[in-house]
């Protein structure tokens, strides 16, 4: 009772404040966003009829997405570290930044075709897009703020009264309705228009010869792993990094406890990996050259190293690579690259 009545002495503060809920756009009248699975694609595994994007809920989910009240400091916004034009990736750092300069452990991964993934984080921390955010909201190394402080300063902002009434039919603003807020502008960010894709789908689009045998490469080297139209098959491995003194990142055993799982991260996407770097989970490789030097020379063995990369007389093998291959697959990662995406509006702070 005491509950429900603060949140009304909050909206009649909204009203004060020009809000006036005679001004909301009627629950019934907030459009649906059309989801489009494209053609090349597999199905969802985010269930878009739990919560359907609609134009309000979006537009609240991309306010919130820039919007630094989300951290203790009021500076470091999801879209801080997850920049469009670098497929929503933090290419600035090493390592992501968080509120007065933490430093964390991990570089910031892309976001896109997230609708699409079983789990999220270089580990596998959260297994629902709507569970996500809660990650780096409350990391102290990130934005370091409680959903409690988060919702308390959003309900003093007439516009988030407003937004929040007119994206959810009970009108609250509440931790569930943020994180289905971000899920909704989340899930429309679907990267599916590279030169790939276009081939894929017969719309035009050619290989050149140079990529055509990075092509014919890559699948031989690199696609029982990075696999499929989302270029990753969502298993987590060991590839052959030595140990980051600095972090000692463990990888997916902080989640299992594992001790079969020790240094090994998710097989991350390779969409618009042209734009993503540095590379890997710590971003230690700058260069896509880089990566594949690692693959072929680099590699360190340990107990957890996938048996892909090992002989078998159980010796670390890596990808055996000519400068020439590497040169060649290096320009079909670029055909990868999805410039609609990185360029559209509908995803832009401004």
């Amino acid at each position: 009772m005491i509950k429900n009545l603060g949140y009304i002495v909050l909206i009649l503060i909204g009203v004060s404040c020009g809000s006036d809920k005679e001004d909301y756009i009627p629950i019934d009248q907030n459009s649906s966003l059309e989801f489009t699975i494209p053609s090349n694609f597999p199905e969802p595994t985010y269930n878009v009829t739990l919560n359907p994007p609609t134009e309000k809920g979006f537009e609240l989910g991309k306010k919130l997405f820039y919007d630094g009240r989300l951290s203790s400091d009021g500076v470091i916004s999801c879209g801080f570290c997850h920049i469009q034009d670098f497929a929503f990736t933090h290419h600035t750092h090493i390592v992501s930044h968080g509120v007065n300069g933490a430093l964390g452990t991990r570089n910031a991964q892309p976001l896109h075709n997230l609708a699409f993934m079983n789990e999220f984080t270089w580990d596998g921390a959260a297994i629902h897009l709507d569970l996500q955010p809660i990650i780096p909201i409350t990391a102290e190394v990130e934005m370091n703020e409680s959903f409690t402080g988060i919702i308390k300063k959003l309900e003093e902002q007439p516009e988030y009264v407003k937004l929040f009434a007119e994206a959810f039919e009970d009108q609250k603003i509440n931790s569930e309705n943020l994180l289905k807020a971000l899920s909704q502008f989340m899930i429309m960010m679907i990267s599916s228009n590279s030169k790939y894709d276009k081939i894929e789908r017969n719309e035009g689009s050619v290989f050149t010869a140079e990529e055509t045998a990075g092509f014919e490469l890559f699948a031989s080297k690199c696609a029982s792993c990075h696999a499929g139209t989302l270029f990753t098959d969502q298993s987590y491995r060991n590839n052959g990094l030595s140990i980051n003194p600095q972090y000692n990142d463990i990888g997916r055993n902080r989640v299992t406890g594992l001790a079969s799982d020790l240094h090994k991260f998710k097989v991350p996407t390779l969409r618009n990996i042209e734009l993503t770097f540095p590379y890997m989970h710590d971003g230690r490789l700058k260069t896509l050259k880089d990566v594949l030097d690692h693959y072929s020379d680099g590699m360190v063995d340990s107990e957890t190293i996938d048996p892909l990369f090992k002989n078998p007389d159980r010796t670390v093998m890596g990808i055996p690579m000519t400068e020439e291959e590497k040169n060649q697959i290096i320009s079909f990662l670029k055909t990868l690259t999805d410039d609609d995406f990185v360029n559209d509006n509908r995803f832009s702070e401004f």
